[in-house]
């Protein structure tokens, strides 16, 4: 009876309480809505995990479908930024230039001794006239010997008007300064420069286009500086080709003359007088004039040529034996002017130097501030026309010594 009382009483007995730890004093249902818990940290172990430094590098690297996709087509040419400039309620839209293009103004010491004797002689610049972005840089050096700037001769007032220069125009421009070429050569051997580049406007108006001007000038620098190496970067003389010849013959060193563009724009771009085969004719006759002269041009890009238009161009002047070629950007001087279509990378005015080393030019200058007279291409042309010099004079040294041999024969 006694067993019978004490399971009885452990059957029926009031619940204790427990003695488990909180966290598992209750469990909860399935089906059961409970209140959100804060999360608790992992419990600690003594096990070290596994690195998984690759598999992480690996989960933020390109997935399988970017290696299936294809790749997304690029763009070259950057997009032009532009900006709202003026009074409120009078706002115009204006084009921003792209960095690469931007260069500093002009205002340095040797700057404005430069220019003051420029104007004390009543001489020109095609830097000033055609506002040219390397200004800064070219008259900018520690003295005048350093400096590098393009004379332009027979007055700042071109005869013709190509859409791209800012250059004054008229059908009746001023005469000829006949004392020019004295000051012109005055000038460059008060400078003590070691190379110097002579252009000009177009003088339709005078009947030899001003080439008898031009070769004066040249023949009065090689006899103040017979050292100093004379470029000269003529019109086409309205396709005279005597005109190149007496020019080409007057003692100069490079002979310069500009295509500007491909053919196929060249109506479009430059004077309706001005034509491509016109030029390549200049080119190819000033070489034939004097076999030793370097002869040069110069094209712009960003006008809306195509890369194959660029290819037979610069095809055509391999034919006609041009020694050297420069690629800039073309840059609008002014509203009236023709709008800039595409502003070209240094990557790709860089594709187009090689281009043209690979067809067989001496030299290439290739760059978006780079401009026909640019004087990075002027310091190799020097360098190259000296060292023809002292091979032929080492030719003439040696010719010479054989002549003066005991036992050769004197003709």
């Amino acid at each position: 009876m006694a067993s019978k009382a004490s399971r009885f009483r452990c059957l029926f007995a009031p619940t204790l309480p427990s003695t488990r730890s909180p966290s598992h004093a209750s469990r909860a249902f399935a089906t059961a809505i409970s209140e959100p818990t804060e999360p608790t940290a992992p419990p600690t172990s003594s096990t070290r995990r596994n690195p998984t430094t690759f598999r992480d590098r690996l989960n933020a690297g390109p997935s399988f479908t970017d290696f299936v996709s294809p790749p997304p087509e690029e763009d070259d040419a950057p997009s032009i930024r532009t900006a709202m400039v003026g009074p409120a309620g009078k706002q115009k839209e204006i084009t921003r230039l792209p960095n690469w293009l931007q260069t500093p103004i002009p205002n340095n010491a040797n700057y404005k001794s430069i220019k003051r004797d420029l104007r004390g002689l009543n001489l020109h610049t095609v830097c000033e006239e055609a506002r040219c972005p390397n200004i800064s840089d070219c008259w900018g050096g520690s003295d005048k010997s350093a400096a590098t700037a393009t004379i332009m001769l027979m007055g700042d007032t071109c005869t013709r008007g190509c859409r791209f220069c800012s250059v004054k125009t008229s059908k009746a421009p001023p005469p000829l300064d006949p004392h020019e070429p004295e000051h012109t050569a005055e000038a460059l051997k008060r400078w003590g420069l070691g190379y110097v580049v002579l252009t000009s406007v177009d003088r339709d108006d005078l009947v030899d286009g001003g080439a008898s001007h031009f070769a004066e000038t040249i023949m009065k620098i090689k006899s103040k500086a017979p050292a100093m190496l004379v470029e000269a970067l003529t019109g086409d003389y309205a396709g005279d080709l005597e005109m190149v010849s007496r020019v080409a013959q007057s003692g100069l060193d490079v002979y310069a003359h500009n295509v500007e563009t491909v053919e196929e724009l060249t109506p479009m771009v430059r004077d309706r007088r001005a034509k491509f085969r016109q030029s390549l004719s200049v080119l190819k006759h000033a070489k034939e004039a004097k076999p030793e002269l370097i002869t040069k041009t110069s094209i712009m890009l960003g006008l809306g040529e195509t890369e194959d238009q660029l290819w037979e161009t610069l095809r055509e002047l391999r034919k006609a034996n041009v020694d050297v070629v420069t690629f800039g950007q073309y840059m609008r001087p002014t509203k009236r002017h023709m709008p800039v279509h595409t502003y070209v990378t240094p990557a790709v005015f860089e594709t187009w130097r090689q281009r043209a080393l690979d067809l067989g030019f001496l030299y290439c200058a290739s760059g978006p501030l780079v401009r026909s007279s640019y004087k990075a291409g002027e310091a190799f042309i020097e360098n190259v026309i000296k060292k023809r010099a002292s091979k032929s004079q080492t030719a003439l040294a040696d010719a010479d010594i054989h002549r003066n041999l005991p036992g050769s024969i004197k003709i």
